[in-house]
């Protein structure tokens, strides 16, 4: 395993930018600042990318542009025109099953209900085998209640502890790059931010 491509989720737009279900984008929008990658348009691939450099390696920053239950046609382009394996791909992705604060590598796997991993699925062939960061955004305790509550903001309690979480995802993928995966999954499955 060799990350090549890093997909942040969310839906474009400025009304959707600080919502919850941004949160994977959020994550790709602090790698590109702390690695000074400069944003583009990318019409082959349905979205806007950046290219960093991490541990030595050259990654590309993907947003798609398209809205989240598409987001398989632009990381599928992306894959296809960059020639990045599935196994080379980590999506960064909210997760509505783990408490803000948190966030956990998974190594494969279904889509548990996301409907962007429900399309990117699929779209890489039904390819399974990529690297996803779930970054917990809690879950409002009712069904009915899930799509106002990932469409909506934070508060400022839950918000700090989602971008922490985001800033400790950000220290363990330096172990990622450094061929250390349990170690990354380790340190960043023992954290919980306070809040």
């Amino acid at each position: 395993m060799a990350i090549r491509l890093i997909a942040g989720l969310g839906n474009p737009g400025s009304e959707y930018d600080q919502t919850r279900h941004n949160a994977g984008a959020w994550f790709v929008q602090q790698l590109a600042l702390r690695h000074q990658g400069l944003w583009r348009a990318d019409t082959k691939c349905s979205g806007i990318t950046a290219k960093i450099n991490i541990e030595g390696e050259a990654i590309l920053l993907l947003q798609p542009t398209t809205f989240m239950n598409r987001s398989g046609q632009s990381v599928a382009a992306a894959a296809q025109f960059y020639k990045i394996e599935p196994t080379d791909i980590l999506v960064a992705h909210d997760e509505l099953d783990l408490a803000p604060g948190t966030a956990r590598f998974k190594l494969d796997g279904g889509h548990g209900g996301h409907n962007g991993l429900r399309d990117i699925i699929p779209a890489l062939g039904n390819r399974r085998d990529f690297v996803r960061l779930r970054v917990g955004i809690g879950h409002p305790g009712n069904a009915k209640a899930v799509s106002s509550y990932v469409l909506g903001k934070p508060d400022t309690t839950d918000k700090h502890a989602i971008e922490a979480a985001i800033n400790e995802a950000l220290a363990a993928l330096s172990l990622v790059f450094s061929g250390d995966m349990i170690k990354a999954m380790t340190q960043l499955h023992s954290f919980t931010a306070a809040h």
